[in-house]
């Protein structure tokens, strides 16, 4: 068994122990590496000039580690296989050659040797690849694993399992669901199906269970209290269903969750000073990128000028905090009156309404950019919700529970839905859309804002789910 304490809290925000593992010894791999390659290239470890070098060592692992992350290294289930993995590391260390490059150029003082790389990026590669292996074995044996129970038949506790079967690095293991009455669908899962709450404590233990977690369809007269208050005494966790899920997915589940559970769930925690914060925070971003790319909003303009007809701005009616409407601007990336003849739609795969410059500044999301001024007016943060149309969000009010909630922060120029799923063009996307911006309202902080403003470096490099 990996370890009894399976998750961190840090921030409100949820990090598997796993994950934390993972990028601590990949970090210390990284290290380890440059003092080999250190002592193949000096014949003595980073030279000899310790205090000095350790701290070139040390960026030079930080400047890895953004790069590792950035390319989606950490991710397990989108690695498809050692090749893919190999061919990663090659792109992601070749990235932080031409990061350290730029560094150095300023700061020549800081580089360790100019040989030390054509040895240091061949065992980096060959100690991260063995390991790699070494390490998605452990996770396919299970030994890294916490097993679990999940106690009832309903969409939930297979939503659970399925989310789990999917994960390879989860870090968790159903070794049975118990329930009284037969699961639908449990056969396609291969997940034992104990039928009885007798013995229940026995049973966990018997199978390692660590933890149990509760999703039943109705607590009314089928809650086996008198079972679970033995395991919980025993050692044994017992986990709220939804809570469970919140914690493995970094999502809620709203065509399930009952307003009891919103009440008396932690989190939507709000106080002036935290607004203060992210006021402050949105202010200072916002000139610092305006500032940044204004080189690029200059050539921009240009190009949508010389591309097509039309403004060089978009400007559209979006619904912001608690409802209030403002015109959010973008760079014109359709046609011009490109709405005349269809009316208020989502653009669609392939839409021939985009312009040749309009397609390019989508997938790198450079059409965002004038959002910043809507974040320095107060209409918009960095980070929240999507802005709607308010065409859009009435339907979806009258069709998904819990979607006006959304409205109770300003919506963000990037998100934690953003980051975590691709652009939808329908009912059930937007559902999916929501799971993610409950979770985001409910956790919100600076730090997760901080993790989101990564993962948007992430998914503009690799220009991931524009349309």
């Amino acid at each position: 068994m990996w370890c009894d304490i399976d998750m961190i809290s840090l921030f409100r925000n949820y990090y598997t122990i796993r994950n934390v593992f993972l990028i601590t010894l990949e970090s210390l791999l990284l290290y380890l590496s440059i003092i080999l390659s250190s002592i193949i290239v000096f014949g003595n470890g980073l030279g000899g000039e310790y205090p000095i070098l350790h701290l070139k060592a040390a960026f030079i692992v930080m400047v890895c580690v953004l790069c590792l992350y950035c390319n989606n290294v950490y991710s397990i289930k989108d690695t498809k296989g050692y090749t893919d993995l190999t061919i990663k590391l090659f792109q992601s260390f070749g990235a932080a050659l031409i990061l350290l490059a730029f560094f150095y150029m300023s700061f020549s003082q800081a580089i360790i040797s100019t040989g030390f790389f054509f040895v240091y990026i061949p065992i980096v590669v060959a100690v991260l690849s063995a390991w790699r292996f070494i390490y998605v074995f452990l996770l396919k044996s299970g030994v890294l694993s916490q097993n679990i129970f999940i106690l009832g038949d309903s969409d939930l506790a297979l939503d659970i399992c399925q989310e789990i079967d999917h994960e390879i690095d989860c870090g968790y293991c159903v070794k049975g669901i118990v329930s009284r009455s037969y699961v639908s669908d449990i056969d396609s899962l291969n997940v034992p199906h104990i039928a009885d709450y007798e013995n229940l404590s026995k049973i966990a233990k018997a199978n390692g269970v660590k933890r149990i977690v509760i999703a039943l369809k109705e607590k009314r007269g089928n809650f086996p209290v008198d079972e679970l208050l033995m395991c919980r005494v025993n050692g044994i966790d017992v986990v709220e269903g939804h809570t469970f899920y919140e914690m493995l997915t970094g999502k809620f589940l709203v065509s399930s969750i009952n307003p009891t559970w919103l009440i008396f769930s932690n989190g939507f925690r709000k106080s002036r000073m935290r607004n203060i914060l992210k006021r402050t925070e949105d202010i200072l971003a916002s000139l610092i990128l305006l500032l940044l790319f204004s080189p690029l909003i200059l050539v921009t303009g240009i190009l949508i000028k010389l591309d097509s007809k039309g403004p060089m701005l978009f400007s559209q009616e979006r619904l912001g905090l608690r409802h209030k409407p403002y015109k959010l601007y973008k760079f014109r990336s359709m046609v011009e009156n490109a709405e005349a003849l269809s009316g208020p739609v989502w653009a669609s795969k392939d839409d021939n309404r985009i312009t040749r410059v309009g397609l390019f500044i989508r997938k790198w999301r450079i059409d965002e950019l004038p959002q910043l001024i809507n974040v320095l007016k107060g209409d918009m943060s960095l980070v929240g919700p999507r802005p709607e149309r308010e065409h859009f969000v009435k339907t979806l009010e009258a069709e998904i529970p819990y979607y006006g909630e959304r409205y109770i922060v300003r919506p963000g120029v990037t998100g934690w839905a953003q980051v975590r799923y691709e652009y939808g063009d329908s009912v059930e996307d937007a559902i999916e859309k929501l799971n993610y911006d409950l979770f985001y309202i409910k956790n919100m902080s600076i730090f997760m804002d901080i993790v989101i403003a990564f993962r948007t470096i992430r998914t503009v490099l690799f220009g991931v789910g524009a349309r």
